[in-house]
């Protein structure tokens, strides 16, 4: 008897060391657990806050552009690239006998120059050109003007667009792309009355 009660304390010892060597075990394996789930969910939440901001980012600049548009051409003396609209001192606007034309183009649906290429671009313009004999030549040109927007959009990405920065660059560009069309001193500028980048 005396040797069965010194192998019970043997295998009531082996028992209490297992039992640590588990419950260490499991804590590892939970504290992993936990450390992959709080890595998921911190670059979920980064991602969407990136995504989120990019897109309150593009309707601020949207907005912005808005108001620019809006808010130029009111007596204002701009830069040469046509934003903003010299007045003679008769308070007209300067550029010939009959004043400044207005024409509307429609709106341009295009993909961007993206890698997935899931990205569009759809602007609409208003084109102020020097006078009517200039407006009539751009809608006889109008064929050539939608190729000439085409191709300078559709190599545009969504960083290119996404500040008001590249907007009032792309208003630039596009003053220059009309003015090959047209020729010199008849694009006075150029309003973007729609743009949506989705």
């Amino acid at each position: 008897m005396a040797k069965k009660a010194e192998k019970e304390p043997a295998v009531e010892l082996a028992v209490e060391e297992e039992a640590p060597k588990k419950s260490k075990k499991k804590l590892f394996i939970l504290i992993g657990i936990c450390v992959v789930i709080l890595a998921v969910l911190g670059a979920g939440g980064f991602f969407g806050y990136k995504w989120w901001m990019a897109k309150k980012a593009a309707a601020a600049g949207d907005n912005a552009t808005e108001q620019k548009v809006e808010a130029g051409g009111h007596g204002e003396k701009k830069d040469d690239a046509g934003h903003g609209e010299k007045k003679d001192e008769k308070g007209g606007a300067a550029g010939g006998e009959g004043g400044s034309e207005l024409v509307s183009i429609p709106p341009f649906l295009v993909n961007l120059a993206e890698p997935q290429g899931r990205r569009y671009l759809k602007l609409a313009l208003d084109i102020e050109v020097k006078d009517k004999a200039a407006a009539d030549q751009l809608n006889k040109s109008m064929p050539k003007v939608k190729d000439a927007m085409l191709l300078l959009l559709s190599s545009k990405t969504y960083e290119d667009l996404g500040s008001i920065e590249n907007k009032i660059l792309l208003k630039k560009e596009i003053v220059e792309r009309l003015t090959l069309v047209l020729g010199e001193q008849k694009v006075l500028r150029v309003y973007i009355t729609e743009i949506v980048i989705q």
